[in-house]
């Protein structure tokens, strides 16, 4: 169960660390009007996107093999 934590902080790192470095490249892409550079911009924000979506997917797994459970109000209560 711990390991499963710590792989979704991984993922979340991961993610935030690709959105940062997407902001970086727009800064200094965007104040000298270079746009043949914008493809690392666009390359950052598509990896993004795929952990994005690699972290859903091993959250479904996760929660259908019982790794992880849902916590909070019960429905109807």
């Amino acid at each position: 169960m711990e390991g499963m934590k710590f792989i979704v902080a991984l993922a979340f790192l991961g993610i935030f660390a690709s959105l940062a470095s997407a902001l970086v490249f727009m800064m200094r892409n965007g104040a000298q009007g270079q746009s043949s550079k914008s493809g690392r911009m666009v390359k950052a924000l598509g990896i993004r996107v795929g952990l994005s979506i690699l972290l859903f997917i091993c959250v479904l797994i996760g929660w259908h093999l019982g790794y992880l459970q849902p916590t909070g109000i019960a429905p109807g209560q």
